[in-house]
Parts: C-alpha cells; structure tokens; sequence
C-alpha cells in the first residue's frame, strides 16, 4: 500500500507571494473606512457630491486622482475635487470655503479620536485584575 504524498512546507519564494493576497481585502476595507469617514466630513463642510451614474461619468472618475482632494482652477476661481470611483462611485467638489470648514472638522475630529484613544487606555489601565488572583498576565 503506497504512503502519500509527504506535504511540504511553501517555499519561501511562493509564501512571498500569497501574503500580499492575503493581506489585501484588509487593506481594501481600511481604505473604504477612510473613505466614508472622509467622505462624512465632506459632505459637512459643505461639498457638493456628484454621482457618476452612467458608465462616461465613471470613466471621468476612474481618471481624477482618488481618496486625495486635489485643487483644480477654474475660472479664475480654486475649487477642491475629491473623487471616489471604488466606495461611493462619486466626485464630491467645493470651493476654498468648503475647504477650509473641512480642513477645521479634520482637526477636530482627530482630537476627538485621539481623545477617545487616552479614555480607552485609562480605563484598560484601571481594570482591577487583583480580583482575578494570579494568572499568565501577572508574568507581563
């Protein structure tokens, strides 16, 4: 009766290039995240959003430079472009005003986080674990 097949471990060279596929959809999902969150603070600083609902619009879309506002002039006036071909399929755009409310809710927003982050940590850090008697954490 024949063995099988030993099972060998993935060279190093083929496990090179499976972690990158793996890793992906994570990055895919933090990077939609991003957008939304961004796309939040957009729409209240002002941006007007603009859909690209037929195939021509998206192709517009899919060629402006993505998740990153960009200036654009127009008429002797700057406007703010954020384009989004992957999550909201959409262009949102606003004026040096819009930018500056954004700019202003960005900031606010990562002190708010921030903060969020220190309560987080003090509470963690206040945990009583001497009810729990001795355990693997007393080894840390």
């Amino acid at each position: 009766m024949p063995f099988p097949p030993a099972r060998l471990p993935l060279p190093a060279g083929r496990l090179a290039l499976l972690l990158p596929a793996l890793l992906l959809p994570g990055c895919a999902a933090m990077e939609a995240s991003r957008a939304m969150d961004t796309e939040q603070l957009l729409a209240a600083s002002g941006f007007q959003v603009k859909l690209a609902d037929t195939p021509d619009k998206l192709a517009h879309v899919q060629t402006l430079t993505q998740h990153k506002l960009v200036p654009h002039e127009k008429d002797g006036d700057v406007y703010y472009v954020y384009a989004d071909a992957t999550t909201c399929k959409c262009v949102y755009w606003g004026n040096a005003e819009s930018y500056q409310r954004y700019q202003q809710l960005a900031v606010q927003k990562e002190i708010a986080d921030e903060q969020r982050m220190a309560a987080q940590m003090n509470e963690n850090a206040a945990m009583n674990w001497g009810m729990w008697g001795p355990g693997p954490w007393w080894a840390y």
